[in-house]
């Protein structure tokens, strides 16, 4: 795949100026998705395994064989759902480097 996959590319996503400069950018001609997609999958990993360990707790105090069932299939669950935000993100991403190549490609006027 090269430099094209999602991976490639990370210094291109935008003009310097940097994180503030990009979300006060009214014209939109730089994109901030790039800069935030890192933080906002932290953000939801952290946020998955927090709710699964909050709901293992409740649920071992009210019930624990519900409990002890939770701690073993819940991991199955909590990962297919960091995957489906995963692939909502990667999709985001590509969208948005699709955008800058296409505006790259564009004939300078």
């Amino acid at each position: 795949m090269g430099s094209s996959g999602l991976g490639g590319g990370q210094g291109q996503v935008t003009s310097p100026g940097g994180f503030f400069s990009a979300l006060f950018d009214f014209s939109f001609t730089r994109f901030i998705t790039p800069m935030i997609i890192k933080f906002v999958y932290i953000l939801a990993t952290a946020a998955i395994g927090l709710a699964y360990v909050f709901m293992v707790a409740v649920t071992m105090s009210q019930n624990p064989a519900g409990g002890l069932l939770l701690l073993i299939l819940g991991p199955v669950i909590a990962i297919i759902y960091l995957a489906f935000i995963r692939m909502t993100l990667e999709i985001y991403l590509a969208v948005v480097r699709m955008s800058e190549d296409i505006h790259q490609r564009l004939p300078r006027s």
